[in-house]
């Protein structure tokens, strides 16, 4: 299941905090800050996703992530592969490459991290 852009930007929030009541969440976004309704609504159909659970504190819920933000972006990387690099790793890795402008030194950090990978898996 998906998020969509206005419900990444809530989960960001509350990956960041780990845990919040809906005026921590509000607080946490610029002005024009979004009504609280809007928050709410949002919690409400992130619950229905299973991506956000709550505890009763008092008669107040306070927030917190059903799911890792590693756990999110992987599978969401993982379908961007499958659906516009025909399930290739491989083709994504170069496209990335080649058409994101890295430097010497960003594509060399990037080598030593899949070098580093290949040494786990031996």
């Amino acid at each position: 299941m998906k998020l969509s852009k206005t419900e990444e930007e809530l989960m960001n929030h509350l990956w960041e905090l780990k845990s919040a009541f809906m005026k921590d969440l509000l607080e946490v976004y610029p002005d024009p800050k979004p009504a609280a309704t809007t928050i709410s609504t949002l919690l409400k159909r992130m619950q229905d996703k299973d991506f956000v659970g709550y505890d009763l504190v008092g008669n107040m819920r306070q927030y917190f992530p059903l799911v890792s933000k590693d756990n999110y972006f992987a599978k969401h990387i993982k379908g961007l592969i499958k659906n516009f690099f025909n399930d290739s790793p491989a083709q994504f890795a170069s496209f990335f490459t080649q058409k994101s402008d890295l430097s010497e030194e960003e594509l060399l950090n990037l080598k030593s991290i899949i070098d580093e990978q290949l040494n786990q898996k031996k």
